[in-house]
């Protein structure tokens, strides 16, 4: 199909979403997360009833990101119930694809994103988010502040792991033998049903955070996950470009991510963004204006045969904006049509 433009990142499909999707000139869009009844899992018939609407206004739904944390989060911990929770994801697994949606996304973060600031300013005074692992550090025993750095109610819950500064931990060895045992439980599924499984970075990478460790904050932990799921062909990976170079080295993550996995089919889908900095400390920011160079990235892509679609993401707020950032969305996803017509044009693709 080709390299192409999704629209994303929202839970709500309404008649404004999808006409925003047509009026910028996507051919498909992604939905984080959507809101779908269910406390375990999802039904057959409520995603397919999504999907319907999605293909009825000419989209294509390309994938699902992320089922509500609390449908897997005793998985992720290995907790009682992880057995009850991965047979509901299981069916989730099922109610996806037979809506005929290709990619069903997810993550292992357990006690979520963190973010110290949610009103740092970036290029002409628009906000973005940023991270700074020193105001972490600062408040390492302010468990209550330690949860207002996370999104979701999940995350923010006092049920969630989350420890002091001389708390326990749960560690590098834990967190991997409940991923093995995870992604093996939910992978055959996928393959029987022919959904792809993309895979989310950590975000912020770093190696633990409020004393849960964190698999995939370097190129290796996604080497590792691959070989554990015995580079089945339903285990992919939602590149996010945004966590790569948060990644202490930068940019050197995003070209490595790409060399090693777009060549063997396993990228499914990109959320294009950038940051200044790198863990400990960066602040998301423009196209453009991060640690890569996107017309860099968008051959670097085509070159090792990446041939799935590209997302708008984390976007900074400028003046006037919505709650869901229309206009920082448009700016983002029309550079990267620009990226992919230039491309085009210069024999790239």
């Amino acid at each position: 199909m080709g390299i192409r433009i999704a629209v994303g990142q929202f839970h709500e499909l309404t008649d404004e979403r999808l006409r925003f999707a047509a009026q910028i000139g996507a051919t498909g869009l992604q939905m984080n997360n959507p809101t779908l009844p269910g406390d375990h899992r999802w039904a057959d018939k409520d995603v397919k009833a999504l999907a319907d609407r999605v293909r009825s206004a000419g989209l294509t739904f390309e994938a699902i990101e992320n089922v509500p944390t609390h449908f897997y989060h005793k998985a992720m911990l290995g907790l009682e119930g992880r057995d009850e929770q991965i047979e509901h994801y299981q069916a989730t697994i099922r109610a996806v694809a037979r809506a005929g949606i290709p990619v069903l996304g997810y993550h292992f973060m357990p006690n979520s994103v963190w973010t110290t600031d949610r009103a740092a300013e970036t290029r002409g005074g628009a906000v973005a988010r940023a991270f700074d692992m020193a105001v972490v550090e600062a408040n390492a025993t302010d468990l209550d502040t330690l949860r207002s750095f996370m999104p979701t109610t999940l995350g923010r819950a006092s049920s969630m792991p989350l420890f002091g500064k001389d708390g326990p931990v749960i560690s590098e060895d834990t967190m991997w033998a409940n991923y093995a045992y995870f992604i093996n439980a939910v992978l055959p599924v996928a393959e029987e049903e022919g959904l792809k499984l993309a895979l989310h970075p950590d975000d912020p990478p770093a190696p633990m955070l409020g004393g849960v460790a964190r698999l995939f904050w370097r190129p290796d932990g996604f080497k590792k996950a691959y070989d554990l799921a015995g580079r089945s062909d339903a285990w992919s990976l939602d590149l996010c470009l945004g966590c790569c170079s948060e990644m202490a080295g930068g940019k050197t993550n995003v070209t490595e991510m790409i060399e090693y996995f777009a060549p063997k089919g396993r990228i499914s889908y990109i959320h294009f963004r950038d940051v200044k900095g790198t863990v400990p400390n960066f602040v998301e920011c423009f196209i453009g204006d991060g640690n890569f160079d996107p017309a860099e990235v968008i051959v670097l892509l085509a070159r090792h045969g990446f041939d799935g679609f590209l997302l708008d993401d984390h976007v900074p707020k400028m003046d006037g904006d919505s709650d869901w950032n229309h206009r920082g969305r448009c700016h983002a996803i029309g550079y990267m049509q620009g990226l992919v017509r230039m491309a085009n044009y210069l024999g790239k693709l």
